[in-house]
């Protein structure tokens, strides 16, 4: 059986989707920025896509700028806003477990002279309004907190946050790259001046995401070299990518609802079982307040890349943490963040589940999953299989 469980890294192709795409990868070809008759249809298409988009999120048409994905709209989003100071430095707030994307956009702003403040979550994965109200400086310019994180799943109060901020002046960004197909965004009720997606999250095509910028805001552009999106981001309009991205979104906000409630059933069913057949096992994040595809769940006194590879032998696709840090030997920034020891954090796995995951699947992976933990206790000389415990030394 193949099982896959990684859908926070991507998701499957939608069919609608591909046949959405289909005609503008074969025959309606012209480049969008052409002026002639080609060049005149597939621009009207992207406009109408561009309308799509914006109306699913509460925003309107001009708002909506189209990028290669959901890294592009962050680093777009914070390196715009603090270059867009024209000289001036300032001071961003954020989290300590935002994607890696964000965070290393801020590393590479404080080299360049502008003071980040990361904000520390509680041991259920969450930041408060208060705590990012008590950040505030007089020089602060932004404030940037992800909607849901995607390693852990945890849903942070954006609305209270977006209030704050624009109570004090400040512009208020969001990634919602993991959240666009699990919780209902609205961008002006919910005060958020930007935010980024990437169609791949929400069973679209790679390559193609946008950033929301709400009217009026002065930003920078980090992609230059062309009038497109209005001479905001330069390259070739990626016509197919966007009219797939508007009828994925358009597909999951439609569905939202009936895929919520049937994931989460999923969901609890797998956290519920693992916790109670796999001793020594945490979850890692809220029970409660979380994305409902998400399990990320620690095994204590075994590696979590043994398992990811014991069970891709078996068959089953998970990650040991975000697929954009997958190289590296470091635990999770987000794990160790929740105040995990060290040695428990090496040992988390994330379930993530999609549309088409059922429950044959999740009893499999369940039944190798307990098989390849006891495996690997057996090996690990931190598990005494004797005594059937372990420790850390």
């Amino acid at each position: 059986m193949k099982v896959y469980l990684d859908n926070a890294a991507t998701t499957k192709l939608a069919p609608q989707v591909l046949e959405a795409m289909m005609p503008y990868l074969t025959d309606i070809y012209g480049n969008a920025s052409s002026i002639h008759a080609f060049g005149r249809v597939t621009a009207g298409v992207v406009a109408e896509a561009r309308a799509t988009i914006a109306k699913l999120i509460g925003a309107d048409a001009d708002e909506i700028y189209f990028t290669s994905g959901g890294t592009e709209s962050d680093n777009w989003a914070t390196k715009g806003v603090a270059f867009a100071q024209k000289g001036k430095k300032g001071h961003i707030i954020t989290t300590e477990i935002e994607h890696p994307a964000l965070l290393q956009a801020m590393h590479w702003l404080e080299g360049q002279g502008f003071s980040v403040s990361y904000a520390k979550i509680n041991k259920e994965g969450f930041v408060t309004a208060e705590q990012i109200n008590g950040l505030i400086r007089e020089d602060t310019i932004l404030i940037s907190v992800m909607l849901a994180n995607n390693e852990i799943g945890t849903i942070q109060p954006i609305a209270e946050i977006g209030k704050i901020a624009k109570e004090e002046g400040i512009l208020f960004h969001t990634d919602a790259v993991q959240a666009m197909s699990s919780i209902p965004i609205n961008v002006k009720e919910q005060n958020i001046d930007l935010l980024s997606m990437s169609a791949h999250k929400f069973n679209g095509p790679k390559g193609i995401g946008a950033l929301y910028i709400k009217r009026g805001i002065k930003l920078d552009s980090l992609v230059i070299g062309g009038h497109q999106e209005r001479s905001k981001r330069g390259g070739t309009t990626n016509t197919a990518g966007i009219v797939g991205m508007a009828k994925a979104l358009e597909l999951a906000i439609a569905n939202m609802e009936e895929n919520n409630a049937k994931i989460s059933g999923l969901r609890d069913y797998f956290i519920d079982r693992v916790l109670k057949e796999v001793p020594y096992t945490t979850l890692n994040g809220s029970r409660e307040n979380r994305l409902p595809f998400n399990a990320n769940i620690s095994f204590d006194y075994i590696e979590g890349e043994s398992i990811l590879m014991s069970l891709d032998l078996a068959g089953i696709a998970v990650s040991s943490g975000s697929a954009c840090s997958s190289g590296s030997l470091e635990p999770s920034h987000v794990i160790l963040a929740l105040q995990t020891p060290i040695e428990q954090a090496h040992g988390s796995i994330r379930f993530t589940l999609g549309h088409d995951t059922t429950k044959e699947e999740l009893d499999y992976t369940i039944e190798k999953l307990k098989e390849s933990v006891e495996k690997l206790r057996a090996w690990s000389p931190l598990f005494n299989v004797k005594s059937g415990k372990g420790y850390y030394v």
